[in-house]
């Protein structure tokens, strides 16, 4: 066996590690916890001042929860193996990018069906503004930084990032992970109450169709 046969078999060592390859497996956990915060944030309007999400809503919530496993996956690779490949960065990315891509004209449309003069829009305000405009912004926002951390993932792939032992790296990482987990979950649950046994949401909901549909709750 040639001396470059046996070389092939070694599997090669990560880089040593760098401020900007840190940085970067930081602002993937951060990028996850900020939309998985922001979906938390709709499911406090929506069980503590019982504003029912309308299925714009709910196609905004799932985009955004697919932007964070985008980076969650940037995450999870570095947990498990101490370094991120430019691949392992272009799929992550690349995910999140699709997802706020499209998240963001879900939000746009939402905003076109309330532009006339008069139209109060749907659901509460904060600081003046929807929550699905405030939803377009963070999407169109994401996307620019997406960019740039995809800008610099070639400088920092395959560097060490250090995850394999106690540390804070490795508490925020799975802490972002089990967050995220949870909420999915929890917004699965929301949306099967909501939804009912029904093929479709109703455009502007007003009760959680599945304690009807089990008789729970009288219909009348």
């Amino acid at each position: 066996m040639t001396l470059s046969a046996l070389n092939n078999l070694v599997p090669e060592a990560p880089l040593e590690g760098g401020l900007l390859g840190r940085v970067q497996y930081w602002f993937a956990c951060l990028f996850a916890i900020g939309w998985t915060g922001v979906v938390c944030g709709g499911l406090f309007y929506q069980f503590g001042l019982w504003e029912y999400p309308c299925p714009l809503c709910i196609v905004q919530r799932m985009f955004m929860l697919l932007a964070a496993m985008g980076a969650a996956y940037i995450v999870r690779t570095a947990l498990t193996d101490g370094a991120v490949t430019g691949r392992d960065y272009m799929m992550g990315w690349g995910l999140a990018l699709v997802a706020v891509i499209a998240g963001s004209f879900a939000s746009w449309r939402q905003m076109m069906l309330h532009i006339l003069p008069g139209d109060k829009g749907y659901g509460s305000e904060v600081f003046g503004l929807h929550l699905y405009v405030w939803a377009w912004i963070l999407f169109q926002a994401s996307a620019v930084a997406i960019g740039i951390v995809l800008a610099f993932a070639h400088s920092t792939a395959d560097r060490a990032i250090p995850t394999s032992g106690p540390g804070p790296y490795r508490t925020l990482g799975t802490l972002t992970l089990w967050f995220l987990g949870l909420v999915i979950a929890v917004n699965a649950v929301a949306v099967f109450f909501e939804e009912g046994l029904h093929s479709f949401l109703p455009d502007d909901p007003s009760r959680y169709e599945l304690l009807y549909d089990v008789g729970i709750l009288d219909r009348k």
